[in-house]
């Protein structure tokens, strides 16, 4: 969490506090140093794969192993970067709207909350690290356990990071009335331990439902509500030993797939920093900003071409508001028609490749990557189109008397301008149709090709930016990856206490066959959606329902559509929806103007989810 979340403490500034202070900010430093290394040892090793395999036709049997226990440690490296800078996926609407004391206390629970749940699973993350020993990878021929030591490790460091967070930014009263808060509750929930044992899958309210609504709405980041329910639940109403759940949240973390989570994160902030998003917007605005709503096409087409790619529909935002919004103010935009805009456009674009969404989807359900790849195109070019149509409605009057066209001779310049920048999608693609690289990869490729503009045709690349990215790059991958880990550990908590079964059962008897499942499945996951973001509630939800959606008849790759275009709905939903409120938070407006313009968007996006659902062929008609 951040700092400056928290009140200042009563601690002599000068003495222990500065101390801490110093020692945090080298601890810091050091892991931030270590996660820089790793993502530039990453991408090393998997164009050395690609080289070898494609152009000299040499595979490296090491190469993956190396890559993917390389992956755990980043991961693990990063989620403690992403604890003390708090940037872990949570909800903070509730936090937020506390007054001053509450919230202060609010953000002390949540890290308080994190810590507790560190402390709890580091001895079993240290038995399952010693179990690994016994095992051997075998292209590197070494002991598992250096992969698996990253998360005792991790855990370890995490909770540190946690313990001089709290001790150098929280008020001393604060952090003890956060500790008996807390204290409470579990001991309140260790002392009904015996009346837990008779109430079966209630529990499963009680634990999945009750303590992790606590825990999110209480603003404790997403990983740890997870992890905390997930822990109690096995504790407290199961003999299954603790270490088990480490391995499930190890197991989750070890998909070579996921290692394009950092790598894609990677190539995001490179967009920005060679100059290519810049570029893409400057022609998107000579070709369009002359006709009617111009600009606000142009701000739907720069997310389609950037979306999914970083990983974080903040960054996404952040790289095309700032060069956008000034001259639609200046044209009589609006500021909440601006937030409004950007939210329904953050809201439709989560099906484009490459979206680290889609990546998530193929690893934890098994579905193709290059078939969610192929079929996410069309079902955002029809949400695309009806939000087009909000825009043409609302822009239909607008003057633009005082709008020169960009002559066509300086709209060419952009063009060429934006040519590189435009063909990184088209590469991307063609590596993977083409086998020259695989989904983990290709995003190398788009790596090295950013640099390469950036570099040679662009040359404004900024040196001095490479270590900021490549720790914001760890950061951000190991807050994605955690969630990961800990939905991965919950999930198969909740498939042990037969609810996956039950759920089968009940989509099977709900009247209206596919068309209804599909109905449900919207709903939940606007719903989910709003609270827990796509990637938390993917790794949940999707090994219990993508089954569920096969035996009712409905192809994967379809119903992957309808609840990620459904989940998107939900993250820019007020009044929970995150995602609305850092698209105001990136254009500098109050969230309280865009919720009215927002509702005309919302009708296009619920009515385009509807279309995706009633017509497959949007989402199966090119595999």
């Amino acid at each position: 969490m951040a700092a400056t979340a928290f009140a200042p403490v009563g601690l002599p500034r000068s003495a222990a506090r500065g101390v801490l202070a110093r020692v945090d900010r080298a601890f810091a430093a050091t892991i931030e140093t270590v996660c820089a290394g790793l993502v530039v040892l990453e991408t090393l090793i998997l164009v050395a794969g690609i080289v070898s395999r494609y152009v000299l036709h040499n595979p490296l049997i090491w190469s993956d192993e190396l890559a993917q226990a390389l992956f755990i440690w980043l991961a693990m490296l990063g989620a403690v970067i992403a604890l003390r800078r708090g940037e872990h996926m949570r909800m903070t609407t509730l936090v937020k709207m506390a007054p001053p004391g509450v919230r202060a206390l609010l953000e002390a629970v949540a890290m308080v909350a994190a810590v507790m749940f560190l402390g709890l699973i580091l001895a079993p993350a240290y038995d399952y690290a010693v179990d690994e020993h016994f095992m051997t990878m075998p292209g590197l021929d070494i002991s598992n356990a250096w992969r698996a030591a990253a998360l005792p490790a991790g855990m370890l460091l995490m909770l540190v990071a946690g313990l001089l967070r709290l001790a150098v930014v929280a008020r001393l009263g604060t952090i003890v009335a956060a500790v008996v808060l807390i204290g409470a509750i579990a001991g309140g929930l260790v002392l009904a331990q015996p009346m837990l044992a008779n109430l079966g899958n209630l529990n499963l309210i009680v634990f999945f439902v009750a303590i992790i609504a606590a825990c999110v709405f209480s603003g404790v980041p997403i990983a740890f509500a997870f992890g905390l329910a997930t822990f109690g639940y096995l504790s407290l109403t199961t003999t299954t030993p603790m270490v088990v759940m480490v391995g499930r949240m190890g197991e989750g973390l070890s998909h070579l797939i996921l290692l394009a989570v950092p790598m894609f994160v990677f190539l995001g902030l490179l967009l920005e920093v060679t100059g290519m998003a810049r570029r893409l917007i400057q022609f998107l605005a000579a070709l369009l900003g002359h006709v009617r709503g111009g600009l606000s096409y142009v701000l739907i087409g720069a997310m389609y071409l950037v979306s999914g790619i970083s990983g974080s529909k903040v960054a996404d935002m952040a790289a095309i508001a700032p060069a956008l919004f000034p001259e639609m103010r200046k044209r009589g935009a609006k500021p909440g028609e601006l937030a409004a805009l950007l939210s329904a456009t953050g809201a439709q674009t989560e099906t484009i490749p490459p979206s680290l969404v889609l990546i998530t989807v193929g690893s934890v359900t098994g579905v193709s990557i290059t078939a969610l790849f192929t079929g996410g195109l069309m079902p955002a070019v029809v949400v695309g189109a009806l939000v087009c149509v909000v825009v043409w409605l609302r822009y239909r009057k607008e003057d633009l008397s005082g709008v020169a066209k960009t002559p066509l001779r300086d709209t060419l310049r952009f063009s060429a301008a934006a040519l590189p920048a435009l063909a990184l999608p088209f590469v991307i693609r063609f590596a993977v149709v083409e086998g020259v690289a695989t989904a983990t990869e290709v995003s190398t490729i788009g790596i090295v090709y950013s640099f390469i503009v950036g570099l040679l045709i662009y040359r404004e690349f900024d040196w001095s930016r490479l270590r900021p990215i490549l720790v914001e790059t760890a950061a951000l991958s190991g807050a994605i990856l955690l969630i990961i880990g800990a939905a991965t550990g919950m999930a198969w908590a909740l498939t042990q206490s037969g609810f996956s079964n039950a759920l089968a059962e009940g989509a099977a008897a709900l009247p209206g066959g596919k068309y209804a499942f599909l109905g449900v499945s919207i709903l939940g996951f606007i719903l989910l959606g709003s609270v827990l973001e796509g990637i938390p509630a993917i790794v949940l939800f999707g090994p219990l329902l993508f089954p569920v959606a096969e035996q009712v008849g409905v192809h994967d790759v379809h119903y992957a559509m309808v609840i990620i275009l459904s989940m998107g709905i939900g993250l820019f939903a007020p009044p929970f929806g995150v995602g609305y409120y850092s698209a105001c938070a990136v254009g500098r407006i109050d969230p309280s103007e865009g919720i009215r313009p927002l509702m005309g968007y919302l009708v296009a996006l619920v009515a385009g989810v509807l279309v995706i659902a009633l017509v497959p062929w949007f989402s199966t008609g090119f595999l």
